[in-house]
């Protein structure tokens, strides 16, 4: 029979053969832990923040499944492990669970209440799994090196995953009442920055981003967890786990050296792989940053126990005593719930003051380094900054830090800022300087309403399709220098990108979101493949013989794809509305109008037609780039102030990089003179064409 020797008897000779590979799989999963935690450090120090982020690094799904790899060494009950290598990888297991409960617990901040008590529900399950496969390994013998460490990083462990647990009662509180207060301040930002009339539309934006950027950083939900007392006594714990560690490893090989200490004889079934996973759970650690604070527990961490302790039982039961007897034992769970949570929060702040202690010289020795090098560097001739404290959003006992995140913040900004500048459009601003700097006539020119309508119903007009659809034609046209058409589409690639922007914040209706993905895919066949939909436009540059007949060939040929469809019974239903055309229905309408319109205005016996046309279409194209573009500042503005509470850094670091790339771009738009419209009604094309149609 498969699987017993000739006796019978099981044969367990080759029960142990893959041993080696699955050590290597937990290495690699503790690797891939080390590489998510490092970048999260990386990360911090790169944004200059006061925490390390938790963004590659996050309690999730995916995360628990990889650490419950990484750490299977501590919960492998009875697999013989006598080498010293392979003792100190079940402690090091030990401490990859602290090390990773203390970097993951800022990502509670970002997580809905659901997704939050599903997530430590499954943390605790793998916490306490490994605790009780670690005490029956104690018991059994299978762990018989470093008793007294993995007792004490077991304790940590558990102290861990009560601090953690007891943590995220705190977060839909805190980040309620900071919500709210985002919101009581958003108000009358928006009506100060309405009001302010400024020439420098740059420094106007730059100081509302300061604004809305202090109060995203400060409301950011990670960051409310990471500046928690809770989060930084975390930090020191995590820190005594691998320092614990740190010794055990010390001392097991001077030991080893200094008294010739034998281990157990014996080979493990992981042979080699013990080794590397202990090095790549040794290198996976790292601590926070601590901040003095008063020692009284603040009412946010207990809110959330006093709500649901308010909130009554909805049982449908009918005897009164067996109500009053469950409502009296809720009582009793919550209060002792509130003084558990109490106690937690104080033992932090002690364990915070203990670090501060510890750590107060060093920092007295930076701020010496930090005095000494204002006096002795020559001062700066630019002005002080503004001080926008009161825009930091902060919760009871935090008002010691509000000064520290404002220099902080006020400084990532301006680098965002500096780094947009860095990498500006320069095509696109050489497009926009090209042309005529008066007005914006394109905006009108590009369609007459003297060529007859291919239907009855006419679609609306947005900003990207004209675009794609000139430069198109722009392509096709015959004589052209090839260096000028290559110079056109950088300019217009360039431009689409923020004029999408401008189309997504601000011009954001269904009616139009067809000709958005039709303008997307003319201009991907123009770019890539100098075609317009199916039609290749080289071809038709080297086939025809004058301007006219290219014009006359694109609208001959946008016009059969629009009739073919309208003529099909079954799509009758869809041309009733102009939202449900097609996409290459809603390119072939544009290209019919644009052509037709072009031809009104060209003469076949002109020689000199494909240059003239080209430099017009160049004008076109531009006008309604720049036209579009004088919405930058709003949709900028709307980039930094409106979005969840999730999202709020991110928006307001995207709208800095977005200021400063746009910096050069703004300043040609403002020597432009505007049409008397509102900031809604110039968000829109149709708006701008019926205000320059008036006389």
């Amino acid at each position: 029979m498969g699987g017993c020797d000739g006796d019978g008897n099981v044969d367990q000779a080759g029960f142990g053969k893959p041993m080696p590979w699955i050590g290597v799989y937990i290495a690699a999963a503790s690797l891939a832990c080390a590489i998510a935690m490092a970048a999260d450090t990386a990360a911090g120090f790169r944004y200059r923040q006061l925490w390390f982020p938790s963004r590659y690094f996050a309690l999730n799904a995916m995360s628990l499944s990889v650490i419950t790899v990484a750490v299977k060494l501590s919960v492998d009950l009875n697999t013989p492990m006598p080498r010293r290598e392979e003792q100190l990888a079940k402690l090091s297991s030990s401490v990859l669970i602290c090390t990773v409960m203390g970097n993951s617990m800022p990502s509670l901040g970002s997580m809905k209440n659901k997704e939050l008590l599903s997530n430590v529900i499954a943390l605790a399950i793998l916490v306490i799994t490994s605790f009780v496969n670690i005490c029956i390994q104690l018991g059994s013998g299978a762990i018989f090196d470093f008793v007294m460490e993995h007792a004490f990083v077991m304790f940590l462990m558990l102290l861990l995953l009560v601090t953690l647990s007891f943590s995220s009662m705190m977060v839909p509180t805190s980040k309620r009442y900071l919500d709210i207060k985002y919101y009581e301040m958003h108000e009358p930002t928006l009506k100060d920055s309405l009001s302010r009339s400024c020439d420098d539309v740059f420094n106007k934006l730059k100081e509302d981003l300061l604004k809305y950027g202090m109060m995203a950083h400060s409301c950011n939900p990670q960051f409310i967890v990471a500046r928690s007392v809770t989060c930084t006594a975390s930090g020191a714990l995590c820190l005594l786990s691998a320092v614990t560690l740190a010794q055990a490893m010390l001392r097991s090989y001077l030991a080893s050296w200094t008294f010739k200490f034998d281990y157990c004889h014996g080979e493990s079934d992981y042979q080699w792989s013990s080794m590397a996973i202990l090095i790549t759970q040794t290198i996976a650690r790292r601590g926070n940053k601590s901040y003095k604070d008063e020692f009284k527990p603040e009412k946010y961490w207990i809110q959330q126990f006093i709500e649901i302790k308010e909130r009554p039982f909805n049982l449908h039961i009918r005897s009164r005593r067996c109500r009053k007897l469950i409502h009296d034992s809720k009582n009793v769970v919550l209060d002792m719930l509130i003084r558990i949570q109490v106690g937690i929060v104080l033992g932090s702040k002690a364990v915070r003051l203990i670090s501060i202690l510890f750590m107060s010289p060093i920092l007295l020795f930076c701020d010496l380094c930090s005095d000494l090098r204002k006096k002795f560097s020559p001062p700066e001739g630019s002005a002080s900054k503004p001080d926008f404290s009161q825009y930091i959003l902060h919760l009871e006992g935090e008002e010691e830090l509000v000064h520290v995140m404002m220099r902080n913040k006020c400084d990532t900004i301006e680098r965002w800022i500096e780094m947009g500048k860095n990498n500006q459009p320069k095509h696109l601003v050489q497009l926009l300087e090209e042309t005529d700097p008066r007005g914006f006539p394109g905006v009108m020119d590009f369609d007459s309403d003297a060529v007859p309508p291919l239907d009855s119903a006419e679609p609306p007009n947005n900003w990207t399709l004209p675009i794609a659809t000139l430069t198109s034609i722009a392509v096709a046209i015959p004589d052209i220098d090839p260096s000028a058409r290559k110079r056109l589409l950088r300019g217009v690639r360039e431009a689409l990108m923020y004029v999408n922007i401008v189309e997504e914040r601000l011009c954001a209706k269904q009616e139009l979101m067809n000709a958005r993905k039709a303008a997307s895919i003319v201009f991907m066949g123009v770019d890539l493949f100098h075609k317009w939909l199916d039609v290749d436009l080289r071809k038709i540059s080297l086939q025809v013989n004058t301007t006219k007949d290219v014009l006359e060939e694109l609208a001959c040929t946008a016009k059969d794809v629009f009739v073919k469809f309208k003529a099909v019974p079954t799509h009758g239903h869809l041309m009733e509305s102009t939202s449900a055309w097609p996409v290459n229905v809603r390119a072939a309408h544009s290209m019919y109008r644009i052509s037709e319109t072009l031809l009104l205005d060209c003469e076949s016996s002109d020689r000199d037609m494909s240059k003239r046309l080209f430099e017009k279409l160049s004008r076109m194209i531009s006008d309604i780039i720049a036209a579009c573009l004088t919405n930058l500042e709003h949709a900028i503005f709307i980039e930094c102030s409106r979005s969840g509470i999730e999202g709020r850094t991110e928006k307001a670091w995207s709208a800095a990089i977005l200021l400063g790339r746009t910096a050069e771009v703004m300043e040609i738009l403002s020597q432009r003179e505007l049409p008397c419209l509102g900031s809604d009604q110039l968000a829109s094309i149709d708006e701008w064409r019926a205000m320059t149609s008036v006389p």
